[in-house]
């Protein structure tokens, strides 16, 4: 797996976060390790997974209370 993409893999790791956060971010990180397996080490992949980061923090804020 190119450096690139395990790079942005590692931001994908939730077991740090309380429970409830655990079960938004949960299936981004399934789905963010099912593309890096499956699809070619390239930088549309990197790309992809970026953007996929982006939506599971977006998530992840979207459940957090307001300040």
């Amino acid at each position: 797996m190119h450096p690139a993409i395990t790079h942005v893999l590692q931001y994908f790791a939730y077991a740090h976060l309380p429970e409830h956060l655990q079960a938004i971010s949960r299936d981004f990180a399934d789905l963010a390790q099912k593309t890096a397996d499956r699809a070619p080490d390239s930088q549309e992949t990197t790309v992809a997974l970026r953007k996929l980061l982006e939506a599971k923090d977006a998530a992840v804020r979207a459940v957090l209370p307001a300040r």
